[in-house]
């Protein structure tokens, strides 16, 4: 028997420049910084706040190669159709399938609606609100609001 999981707690990217991963994480997402252990080039952050859920961040140093990875945050719907602007005002692209996007998309199978954008080392981050519809997968993906026009 399969223990019942309820929501993923934590996650790990590997990182080039930890300081200025710790900025962008701080700074430009605001998220608290929660331990930094700098002998083992480690920072974790709580995401959205303390005891919800963590990201921990590790330090890779110069290695030419990287792996590059994908977390989506959950946010209220109204912050992430402001989110478009948001990014763009923090010199963020707004992507979608790596296409710059001037709204948020919405994944119909779900149905929600994202927004992606890089962190300093190329890992994929999303923004992303459930919607209150019915799912249609058959409809693929389209912007928010020819979603929204379909369903009213």
């Amino acid at each position: 028997m399969a223990v019942p999981i309820k929501s993923l707690y934590e996650a790990h990217l590997t990182v080039r420049d930890l300081d200025r991963s710790i900025a962008f994480y701080r700074d430009v997402l605001g998220l608290p910084l929660a331990h930094f252990i700098p002998e083992r080039n480690v920072a974790f952050f709580w995401v959205p706040k303390a005891e919800t859920a963590m990201l921990g961040l590790w330090g890779v140093g110069t290695a030419p190669m990287s792996m590059k990875l994908h977390i989506a945050f959950t946010v209220d719907l109204l912050d992430l159709e402001h989110s478009v602007e948001a990014l763009r005002a923090a010199g963020l692209t707004p992507h979608f399938n790596q296409e710059p996007i001037d709204e948020p998309i919405t994944l119909c199978w779900m149905p929600a609606t994202s927004v992606y954008f890089d962190d300093p080392d190329g890992h994929a981050l999303e923004f992303i609100a459930m919607l209150p519809d019915a799912p249609r997968p058959d409809l693929g993906t389209m912007p928010l609001s020819q979603w929204r026009a379909m369903n009213r």
